[in-house]
């Protein structure tokens, strides 16, 4: 069962980066789409992929995949 120590140094490790901090930041004021989302950021989605996995570990963002169904 993890503690309350490790769980909080989750959150404050992945709050330490400037950029999960503008993420947490953006997403405060309305969900977004990932590929969208990623221009502001000046980065790569597959950087943008890697900050939203580490502020997922820490239970502060959620997200869900959402795909086109094939007809």
């Amino acid at each position: 069962m993890p503690n309350c120590r490790d769980e909080l140094d989750t959150v404050l490790r992945a709050l330490a980066d400037p950029t999960r901090r503008a993420v947490v930041g953006r997403l405060a004021k309305s969900p977004a789409v990932v590929s969208e989302f990623a221009a502001p950021f000046s980065m790569t989605l597959p950087s943008l992929m890697r900050h939203l996995r580490v502020l997922e570990k820490a239970g502060l963002v959620t997200s869900e995949k959402q795909g086109v169904s094939a007809r």
